[in-house]
């Protein structure tokens, strides 16, 4: 029996179809705190806070009094927002992958899932024209919890309402993909546009559409 292929395709976000560098904020931060740059990168994007926010767990402003506290921050809070958001670009690769999920978006239903945070999801819904392609948004700051947990497939598959075995899903963290193989999802690991063409096209999606 011929292999039919999938019949929806999540995303990742971050290094998929937008790019980021959390250093860009940790050298902003560097000047109003005694905090090494590594110090307050440990802090900002390695830590059990940030999960805990990124889960929706503390609110936006909850979450800049504890970095206030930890790294002794001079600094209010907008002002703080802006340098937390501005960690966030687009680069040509990023562009393709986005001109590729309009095309299947007109096609097959789309869903980004995202480790995002809510001040994060809200900056880029307003900067960056992105979120179009996708059908269905999976925000971990709207489910409760963060990718490789379970329970934030389950959320993607639920709104697509379908099987695991009929999505097909693409992530640069080779642990968050295994996490949804284990699901039952298709899923294979994010190395460029190119490499998720060659995926999307073993899979038996139409080569007038992935091309």
């Amino acid at each position: 029996m011929e292999q039919k292929a999938p019949r929806a395709v999540i995303f990742d976000l971050g290094r998929v179809i937008l790019d980021f560098d959390h250093n860009i904020a940790a050298q902003k931060i560097y000047r109003f705190t005694a905090k090494t740059p590594n110090e307050i990168y440990q802090i900002f994007f390695d830590s059990d806070l940030t999960v805990s926010f990124e889960e929706g767990k503390i609110s936006p402003f909850d979450f800049y009094l504890r970095i206030k506290e930890l790294l002794a921050l001079r600094l209010g809070y907008e002002d703080f927002v802006d340098i937390w958001n501005s960690i966030f670009f687009l680069t040509p690769d990023n562009l393709e992958v986005y001109s590729l999920a309009i095309r299947l978006s007109r096609h097959y239903p789309t869903l980004l899932l995202s480790n995002i945070n809510l001040l994060h999801l809200e900056y880029i819904k307003k900067e960056f024209s992105i979120f179009d392609a996708f059908n269905y948004i999976v925000a971990s700051c709207k489910v409760g919890a963060v990718k490789p947990k379970p329970v934030i497939y389950k959320q993607a598959l639920e709104l697509l309402s379908l099987p695991a075995e009929d999505v097909f899903y693409t992530d640069d963290r080779p642990e968050l993909v295994q996490a949804a193989k284990e699901l039952g999802i298709n899923s294979s690991v994010y190395k460029g546009p190119e490499k998720l063409r060659e995926d999307l096209l073993g899979l038996r999606f139409p080569r007038e559409v992935v091309q």
